[in-house]
């Protein structure tokens, strides 16, 4: 670890790392960036590739046992001072730490295995995507897809909202999400829509049948085509007037309640 310090944004390896904050650039080069010591560690854990993890001198000193591991992985490692950390990073304040990672390419869900599955239409906010990676994962979640027209699921901001989940649920994106609950009842597992005017609540459904959940856009929710291709329509209740929940919160209750039952049985 005692190899040279970069000190200087116009280096050419730190050019190229400022690069990636532009999404088109992360596409092009089909790379990731991974900032935070939650991400890198969750990264280590499950043995996802990392082409090259900047750190700093307080970074390292703070965080010895992952960097031993690191090093034991034979990963490459570059000393950076705190002036080029916080320019390689997106963050306002960096924690000392950014990665560099191929996207992910495997580890897509298989319809004939849902248990529990959710799919997303039209999710545009990378923090709510990220927060309901990490509850589908808290949840057992098997599968999770997205909509062509949602939020990029390789967004760092999304990456950071899921605090290291990210790499533990298998994900598609840019599905036809109408193929795919056609797919999931050809299978005979069944779909069930959230619909603000749908008559029975969440908790009426039978979720120890395999499932796939359907959720939908923050503001205009599931499109009609998708809710009435599914089999049950549900409904979070709201008192006092409130008109909706956020996308997450309402992922979050209908997970737990799916969880509950398979749990009771």
């Amino acid at each position: 670890m005692k190899d040279i310090i970069l000190t200087s944004i116009k280096n050419p390896l730190i050019r190229q790392a400022r690069k990636l904050h532009r999404a088109q650039e992360r596409h092009k080069q089909n790379l990731l960036l991974l900032e935070g010591t939650n991400l890198v560690e969750a990264a280590c854990q499950v043995d996802y590739k990392l082409d090259i993890i900047f750190y700093t001198d307080l970074w390292q000193a703070n965080h010895q046992p992952l960097c031993l591991k690191l090093v034991k992985k034979g990963l490459k490692l570059q000393r950076v001072s705190s002036e080029v950390l916080e320019a390689i990073a997106t963050t306002v304040n960096p924690d000392g730490v950014v990665a560099i990672a191929p996207r992910r390419s495997a580890q897509e869900p298989i319809v004939a295995q849902t248990q529990l599955g959710i799919a997303l239409e039209k999710i545009q906010d990378p923090g709510n995507l990220g927060t309901i990676i990490r509850t589908a994962v808290a949840t057992g979640v098997d599968g999770l897809w997205l909509s062509c027209d949602s939020v990029n699921i390789h967004n760092p901001k999304v990456l950071r909202a899921s605090v290291g989940e990210w790499f533990r649920v298998p994900m598609a994106t840019n599905q036809d999400l109408s193929q795919l609950i056609a797919q999931h009842q050809q299978q005979g597992i069944q779909v069930i829509a959230t619909n603000s005017q749908a008559n029975q609540s969440y908790w009426a459904i039978d979720f120890t049948r395999p499932s796939l959940i359907l959720l939908g856009n923050e503001g205009a929710g599931l499109s009609e085509k998708l809710i009435t291709m599914a089999d049950q329509q549900v409904t979070i209740p709201l008192m006092n007037g409130v008109e909706s929940l956020n996308v997450a919160v309402a992922a979050a209750l209908i997970l737990y309640e799916a969880r509950r039952q398979s749990h009771h049985h």
